[in-house]
Order: structure tokens, then sequence, then C-alpha cells
């Protein structure tokens, strides 16, 4: 009985998922956009999807907002989503040029600057802004191949097609439970690295203070960058009035960190982390708030918080 609701539920959202793409692709951009800005202000408004979530985050990451501010950001963080989901569709369809007019680049040179040092580069960012738009953008930018690391889909119709359409931007795809030795072969052959280092880790990650609270980060990015002396790119989309998007880099120093020992994988992971965070308190509404990204801040602070705690205390 599991087994057959589980095959209805693949189907309803795999088709539901096509009937969405289909409606986008035929529709202009900012009609497309705004399409998926409406949706998404309704499932905030009528629905309880991850809104328990996403006001939760708000208010531990703005605690000296009113929960009005709070709720304005959620819905607008509801309508980025919806946007983009819409303007990936839309890009399906549309031609290079078209998807092209629809970016800014605020400075390219710093990118391509980085990466013609010959050491490869790792470009990294999260779920902010039209994040769907980065493989593009980041193509137009640098015109190098890339090797792409993804959270598969839990739908694998939907995944195989999302990573069909992601190929096209000259993007070898990699799945991150087997990210490692892909990650580093690409450096190593000073190849180019892109990855979003926004969601939460294990509970074995590296915590690292987000917003005020400790989070559970991935360690791959910097542990990358240290091993392999690549230069550590981060790119951000911004979106104008008109619904297009500025493109701009920002480069993460690590010339005084010297091997990737763990003391130097956690000082980078927070320079990295605390850039996005100065990007996403200037554009609340741009990241995914509804994303689980502290759900292991109480083991942290319950079990390992406790424990070097006890070792301090522990006669030497």
């Amino acid at each position: 009985m599991e087994s057959r609701q589980r095959f209805v539920k693949t189907w309803v959202e795999y088709l539901g998922f096509l009937v969405a793409r289909g409606i986008a692709g035929v529709l202009p951009f900012r009609l497309a956009g705004g399409l998926g800005a409406a949706l998404g202000s309704f499932v905030f408004r009528c629905t309880p999807i991850r809104k328990r979530v996403t006001l939760d985050n708000l208010q531990h990451a703005f605690p000296e907002m009113s929960n009005g501010q709070r709720r304005a950001i959620a819905e607008g963080a509801y309508r980025n989503y919806g946007r983009s989901i819409f303007e990936m569709f839309w890009s399906w369809s549309a031609p290079e040029d078209a998807i092209r007019s629809k970016l800014h680049f605020v400075n390219p040179e710093l990118a391509a600057g980085a990466l013609a040092r010959g050491k490869g580069g790792v470009i990294l960012s999260g779920h902010f802004g039209s994040w769907e738009f980065l493989l593009a953008s980041t193509h137009f930018a640098i015109e190098t191949p890339m090797t792409v690391i993804v959270q598969e889909q839990r739908n694998k119709r939907i995944d195989a097609l999302v990573e069909r359409k992601r190929s096209r931007f000259d993007a070898r795809t990699v799945s991150m439970g087997k990210s490692i030795r892909d990650s580093l072969e690409t450096l190593h052959a000073k190849g180019v690295l892109f990855l979003l280092g926004d969601q939460s880790g294990s509970k074995e990650a590296v915590y690292i203070h987000f917003f005020g609270r400790p989070a559970a980060t991935h360690r791959g990015p910097a542990a990358f960058v240290l091993k392999t002396g690549a230069p550590l790119i981060m790119e951000f989309l911004i979106r104008r009035p008109d619904g297009t998007h500025d493109v701009r880099f920002e480069e993460i120093s690590h010339d005084d960190l010297r091997g990737g020992g763990e003391k130097n994988i956690i000082e980078l992971t927070r320079r990295h982390a605390a850039m996005l965070e100065r990007y996403i308190r200037s554009y609340p509404d741009h990241w995914l708030w509804m994303h689980k990204r502290w759900k292991h801040t109480a083991y942290y602070e319950s079990t390992l918080m406790a424990g070097q705690q006890e070792s301090r205390r522990a006669p030497a």
C-alpha cells in the first residue's frame, strides 16, 4: 500500500512539474516570473508548507524586527522561490541570447582574473536570488567547463529532467554523496568546481555561527580550496525591479591559511558563511528561509558543547 502511494505521489509531482514547465515555457520572462511569485504568495498565505520553519528562522535571525516585518520578508522569500522556479522553467525553452539578456554582469573580471592564475577555482553560492540562473551566469562569465556538485531530488523523474537541463551550460554534474574524488580531480586538473554551500551539513559537519547560531556547515568548499590552493569565488544574483539580475562575484581571501588542518577549514568556512550572511542581511527576501538550516544546532549545544566543557573541567 505504501509503495503504491509513493508511486502515485511521484507521478502526480512529475506531471505537475511538467504542466508548470509547459506554462512557463510559453510565457514572456516577466509574466512567467510574476506567475511564480503569485504562486509563492498563495502558498505562504493559504497553506502551512514550511511556514513555521520560515518564521522561526526569521525570528532567531532578526529578533529586533516586528512580527509584521518578519512576515513580509517570509512572504518575499516564498515569492522569490516561486519566481525562481518559473524563471528556471522559462529558461529551459529560451535561447542563450535571451537568457544572457536577463543578466547584468557587475564585475566578471574578478572571476576571470582569479581563474587566470592557473590553479582552477571553486565557485560557491547559496540558495539566494534566482539560484537556478547561477549556472547560466557562471557559464557566460567564465566560458569554462564546470563540475557541478548537486543534491539529488527525491523524485527521480524530476531529478533526471533537471540534470539534463543543467548540462546545457557546459556543466558536468556529480552527486554530493560521490563528490570528493571528482572535486579533487577537477581542481588538480586546474578545472572549475561549482557548488551551493548553504544547506545544513550532517551532525559531524563544521559548526559556524550563522545569524548568531551554530549551524552545521559543509566543510567541502574550504577543504578543497586549502588542499589545492585554488581561489574561492562567491557568486550572487541580485534581482532588479524589472525582474532581471545583477551578477556579482566576490573572492574570499585565504593566503594566510596554510594547509588543510581543521583550524584552517573552520576559519575559511567561517569567512564564506559570513559573506553569505552579509548578502542575506542586505537582501533578506532573496534567501531560502524555509530550509531547516539550524536543524542540528540543538545537538551541537547539548552534546558537543557539553562534551567540550566537560573536557575542560577534567584533570590533566
